[in-house]
């Protein structure tokens, strides 16, 4: 039985096509005999930039609210760490959101 993980990553759009380019390059949503699978979502996020911070976007203690992507995607377990790696060597936030699921699924 094989392992996966689900990612949830959020990004703005404007670093879409970079994060499809990164997850292929890892072999990021490959499913049976298709790859660059992956689904994608418009939400908004909001966020409070603490003193210290350089963010992307935003003032320091200030409430911000823009449009993102959340960006989801199956992977293979031992694929995690350069997935990670990847997704991270390309995002533009200080420190990017990404959620890791753990699936059951059987391929």
């Amino acid at each position: 039985m094989m392992t996966f993980y689900k990612l949830e990553i959020f990004i703005p759009k404007t670093h879409f096509a970079h994060l499809q380019t990164a997850l292929q390059s890892v072999d990021a949503g490959h499913i049976g005999n298709y790859d660059s699978c992956l689904s994608y979502s418009e939400v908004i996020g909001t966020w409070r930039p603490l003193d210290g911070t350089n963010p992307y976007s935003g003032k320091q203690n200030e409430i911000s609210q823009e449009p993102e992507l959340k960006v989801e995607v199956r992977i293979l377990s031992e694929n995690l760490d350069k997935t990670l790696s990847a997704i991270k060597d390309i995002h533009p936030y200080e420190t990017p959101v990404i959620n890791i699921i753990s699936l059951q699924n059987q391929e």
